[in-house]
């Protein structure tokens, strides 16, 4: 049967020539309830009036913890990766986080997440708080860590800014490497490995 006038064929599925896949929702259910790469793990999307959260089509959406240290410069301090300063931050436990305008707020994830030696994950924003000025940013977790994931919120309006508890903040995605790598972060003993709770910077 012939297609109509200016119809679009529908999106043709890639075949795993590339040296490197995107991991399927079906994987990944596998991995978190069979190897507890996921813990705890939702199975399903899960929003009933909260920033969704759970298992998607190609990846799964992670729940920021109710725990908050919020950026203040009170002394006047420097930030400084190599010194970094505790007293930077004031601690709040809490199910809604306001963070000042201008500012950022660290936290973590409420999953534990222990990635296989074949494969990196990398950390995309909800859309929901991108929308609202609201940055998430994650460095990628390599093969082999295991930890609670930091997250930085960085408010970036001139308003301030909520964040809320055990709902949905960020999407992580799963790639498969061509092969197991040589050496991965827990043979390096890496210094943010089996991190839990929020993580501060370490030289």
């Amino acid at each position: 049967m012939d297609k109509p006038a200016g119809a679009i064929a529908p999106p043709r599925a890639i075949g795993n020539d590339c040296g490197m896949s995107i991991l399927s929702d079906k994987w990944i259910r596998e991995q978190a309830l069979e190897h507890g790469m996921i813990e705890p793990f939702v199975e399903a999307q899960r929003r009933d009036g909260c920033i969704s959260y759970g298992l998607s089509s190609y990846g799964y959406d992670a729940r920021v913890a109710p725990e908050f240290k919020i950026f203040t410069n009170v002394d006047s301090a420097v930030v400084d990766p190599k010194d970094f300063d505790s007293n930077s931050f004031v601690d709040r436990h809490t199910d809604v986080c306001v963070i000042p305008p201008n500012s950022f707020a660290l936290a973590r994830t409420v999953e534990y997440f222990r990635v296989p030696r074949d494969v990196l994950v990398i950390c995309l924003g909800k859309s929901t708080y991108a929308r609202c000025g609201i940055i998430v940013n994650v460095t990628p977790l390599e093969p082999g860590w295991e930890g609670h994931v930091t997250l930085e919120f960085s408010n970036t309006t001139p308003l301030p800014a909520k964040i809320y508890a055990n709902e949905g903040a960020c999407q992580f995605l799963f790639l498969k490497g061509n092969e197991p790598c040589e050496t991965s972060y827990a043979d390096r003993a890496g210094k943010y490995m089996g991190q839990r709770g929020v993580t501060l910077p370490k030289l």
